[in-house]
């Protein structure tokens, strides 16, 4: 009788232990994640990167992850919180600056949810704000466009005055010229708003920019496919956009959110998530160059690589 419940109970432990080969088992904090996006997860830049990230947080950790898109007012978010926390979610992630504030006022009546924002302020002890020091990828950029102007003009497209990497790509146009560059800036207001953007690309293009960089996911694209029909360069931006064209595009600012997703969930799961505001940048592997154009010499390359491994290294930009 012993022997055969012996043999019964390794024969059971056995099939417990096949069942669960193959798969990733959450034995931390984590039970079920839940993002929320303003727009779409569709659009291919911004959206979709932080969609990705959540799947990888489904793969990575087998749990459950939901997503609820158009969630552009306190009302609506504070509904999908509530219907996530009644689904067990326990970490949410809201891909976007505007959560912050939302989850700040909302966190507290849920204390055992972790809220996470993008580049605002986290004010409570379960809330973070994820900012991308985005100074450094602006610059590099510039220094991309400032080599390769013809015009000695070259353009922005900002979506925002708050922006780093506006300054950032100023200063490296400038570091990479001489100073000998004009560079001409223009703010859409918003980050999707593409028929002002189309307006304000005319604006830079009659001021001969003949180097663009659109700095607003919800815009780049449009603006990059009529600078290609223009015959003038573009910097990508949050996404590697060299598949839009390479004549185009001279290279792009990466920032690999869906990177910064499993980072954050890693440290969920360990209980070593921290609250407040939390800051990455290339030296952490989630912020790049994209691919380089044909058009972009070799010696060039070279210099602004070893440019980026010294500032990973030492946390000083060239003109530094």
């Amino acid at each position: 009788m012993h022997k055969t419940l012996l043999k019964f109970g390794i024969l059971l432990l056995c099939l417990l232990l096949l069942s669960s080969c193959g798969q990733a088992i959450s034995t931390g904090k984590l039970e079920k994640a839940g993002l929320l996006v303003p727009d779409t997860i569709n659009d291919q830049v911004w959206g979709t990167k932080g969609y990705k990230g959540m799947l990888k947080i489904q793969s990575q950790y087998n749990v459950e992850v939901y997503y609820k898109e158009g969630m552009n007012s306190e009302m609506v978010v504070e509904r999908a919180v509530k219907e996530f926390d009644q689904k067990g979610v326990n970490l949410i992630f809201g891909h976007g600056n505007e959560y912050a504030e939302y989850f700040n006022n909302i966190s507290k009546t849920y204390p055992h949810i972790h809220f996470v924002s993008f580049n605002g302020n986290a004010e409570n002890d379960n809330t973070t704000s994820l900012n991308f020091e985005a100074y450094a990828m602006g610059f590099f950029g510039g220094m991309v466009a400032g080599h390769m102007t013809k015009t000695e003009t070259v353009g922005v497209l900002a979506a925002f005055e708050w922006q780093p990497e506006i300054e950032g790509f100023t200063e490296g146009a400038y570091y990479a010229t001489n100073n000998n560059v004009n560079v001409e800036i223009q703010y859409v207001g918003n980050w999707d708003n593409d028929k002002k953007a189309i307006k304000l690309l005319d604006k830079l293009i009659s001021k001969n920019a003949d180097v663009v960089y659109p700095a607003g996911d919800g815009y780049n694209v449009p603006v990059i496919e009529k600078l290609k029909e223009k015959g003038l360069y573009a910097i990508g931006f949050i996404s590697d956009q060299s598949d839009l064209g390479e004549s185009v595009v001279l290279t792009s600012t990466v920032q690999h959110v869906d990177v910064l997703y499993e980072i954050v969930a890693e440290k969920f799961n360990k209980g070593e998530l921290e609250s407040g505001n939390l800051s990455f940048d290339f030296q952490d592997e989630v912020i790049s160059m994209g691919k380089f154009s044909p058009d972009v010499d070799e010696e060039f390359k070279k210099e602004l690589n070893a440019a980026i491994e010294k500032y990973k290294k030492t946390g000083k930009l060239p003109n530094e």
